[in-house]
């Protein structure tokens, strides 16, 4: 494991000083590369003929958005609606373990493919397209809870901070990262990129989706959530440090911040499933 990490080390590395030394040549290739790496992700793509074993007996609808395409999966159930969003490099089998627990209030349960990811269409993930793609499947289905992990958590809050008069009722968000700059640090961090790589990134995102790196901030966007909600955060979450979860908290007042030990990124446990089905289910009874 530790030779493995070490190769893993070095590669990233040495990408990182190729991207460096592309910079001085073409900065405009060294550029895309960058981008690409931080947006498009290795993993989380699935086909519809090596679907997992979870997502075979469901409903499957695919929406057409713009350009774009993406995939929802719903096991049915009564009138409550529960909708899934999935992080970085996953997809809608990743609530394997939470179906259980969700399943036992007889709610209707979706799940959706994050751009780029699953059977969904792109070889970019960004957080603005998700939250399009969230939206539209919010107008169709009308949940009543959603419930995102990782960067998918991200993606919830700012569509309700976008769309803050839906049918969406009560939110719980798992190990979501907050400020986009951090993300964006410590990826130049991880490559070594020099600085003169960051503003170019930075000016991307200026240009394609006409904000400020500092101002995409979960935190910010929090303090405008009227709804009641649930942050849980792990501190020894590796993949999204817990002051990240933290700085989400501290913007959303009506939230219940849960800090767990030793569940790492994927927060799959027990008991917070149980808190989070109190939270959801049993105030209502």
């Amino acid at each position: 494991m530790d030779f493995k990490k070490s190769i893993r080390f070095l590669t990233v590395k040495i990408v990182g000083q190729y991207i460096n030394l592309l910079h001085l040549v073409h900065p405009k290739k060294a550029l895309q590369l960058s981008y690409a790496l931080f947006t498009n992700p290795r993993t989380g793509k699935i086909s519809h003929n090596k679907l997992p074993e979870i997502l075979k007996d469901t409903i499957k609808e695919t929406f057409h958005h713009n350009e774009h395409h993406f995939q929802t999966y719903t096991w049915t159930g009564n009138d409550t609606k529960i909708l899934l969003v999935h992080g970085w490099e996953s997809n809608s089998a990743r609530w394997e373990k939470t179906l259980p627990y969700l399943q036992k209030s007889g709610s209707t349960i979706i799940a959706i493919d994050a751009p780029a990811h699953g059977q969904s269409s792109g070889e970019e993930f960004n957080v603005p397209r998700y939250a399009e793609f969230i939206n539209k499947a919010v107008k169709k289905y009308n949940p009543s809870i959603i419930i995102g992990h990782s960067i998918g958590g991200s993606a919830c809050i700012y569509h309700q901070y976008l769309h803050p008069e839906t049918s969406i009722e009560k939110m719980v968000i798992l190990g979501a990262p907050s400020d986009l700059k951090t993300l964006l640090d410590n990826y130049i961090q991880m490559l070594s990129l020099n600085r003169k790589m960051f503003h170019l990134l930075e000016k991307r995102y200026l240009e394609n989706f006409n904000f400020k790196l500092e101002d995409f901030s979960g935190g910010t966007f929090a303090k405008h959530i009227k709804i009641d909600g649930i942050i849980a955060h792990d501190k020894s979450d590796t993949v999204v440090a817990f002051q990240e979860g933290q700085k989400i908290a501290n913007g959303w007042k009506k939230s219940h911040f849960i800090t767990t030990n030793d569940l790492g990124h994927s927060m799959h446990d027990d008991k917070l499933y149980q808190e989070i089905y109190q939270f959801l289910f049993e105030a209502k009874e």
